[in-house]
């Protein structure tokens, strides 16, 4: 009742899941992963001592395959387990067994592996796997395109109900203090993959890095813009204030709104928080 892809990004050392499923909260158990180790998705009848267990073994030095092999060795209950490996260098594997409900299976390809079962049909998979190939953009925007891809394709054949998205990085979550670079889920919601991409399209906003090309001076029309803004939302009291009052306010304002991580030197705005502001001032 789920299907998932689980890829990596060998530029920029990023190991991820995306997943879909009939399922409440499935971002609690199928995702499962560790920078500079690999990622596991765990699903039909999941057994979760397969995620923690998997990334031991790849910690360990085994491979993908490897890994499958030896997590399937010793489970009796195997032939109703579904399971999706990406190791430390890429290497994928993917196992279907053969008492999972129909449509079951998976593909495995360049980084990725793709599989889902109580699927419509295989087509699921095959635009998963299609739209990851060919995919631009960061690895969480490739899986979430997939993911979209084989919703549209066909997906669960019991309906929807929770998504998530999880992507690790050496010292890419929240100040730099762990590898949870995005860790997103949708618990139980009508169209949960629609809304996991709103989400993550809110997470970009708040914790991506700034573009360099959207980092501009605060002079001239920027600045009657911003004051206007400052002043709208209470953080300015009047619009006479000097550049030392509106730098404070502007401080104050991004820690405010959670906007910490696009804070420039003073003097300098992010335009994307310009745009939130102009955005939110007129609602």
């Amino acid at each position: 009742m789920t299907f998932s892809i689980v890829g990596y990004d060998p530029i920029e050392k990023e190991w991820g899941i995306a997943v879909q499923s009939k399922f409440l909260g499935v971002g609690a158990v199928v995702p499962w992963a560790k920078a500079g180790v690999g990622a596991v998705a765990t699903q039909s009848y999941a057994n979760t001592a397969y995620g923690p267990t998997g990334l031991e073994l790849m910690e360990q030095g085994k491979s993908a395959q490897e890994t499958v092999e030896l997590l399937l060795a010793d489970d009796p209950h195997r032939e109703m387990r579904q399971i999706g490996v990406i190791d430390a260098v890429g290497n994928v594997a993917t196992f279907t067994g053969k008492e999972c409900y129909d449509w079951a299976g998976g593909i495995t390809g360049l980084h990725f592996a793709a599989q889902g079962n109580i699927l419509v049909d295989e087509k699921t998979v095959e635009a998963m796997a299609r739209t990851f190939e060919q995919a631009e953009g960061t690895l969480a925007a490739r899986l979430l395109a997939a993911l979209n891809a084989g919703q549209e394709a066909g997906g669960d054949s019991r309906g929807k109900q929770s998504a998530a998205l999880y992507v690790v990085k050496e010292k890419g979550g929240y100040g730099g203090y762990n590898d949870h670079f995005i860790d997103l889920r949708v618990d139980d919601h009508p169209d949960p993959i629609n809304e996991l991409i709103r989400i993550y399209q809110l997470q970009q906003l708040y914790f991506a890095p700034s573009n360099p090309e959207r980092v501009v001076s605060i002079e001239g029309e920027i600045k009657l813009e911003l004051v206007g803004y400052l002043t709208h939302t209470g953080y300015l009291p009047n619009d006479t204030a000097n550049d030392e009052e509106i730098h404070r306010a502007l401080t104050s304002y991004l820690h405010t709104e959670n906007f910490e991580m696009r804070e420039q030197q003073d003097g300098w705005i992010d335009l994307e928080v310009l745009q939130y502001m102009k955005e939110h001032s007129l609602a």
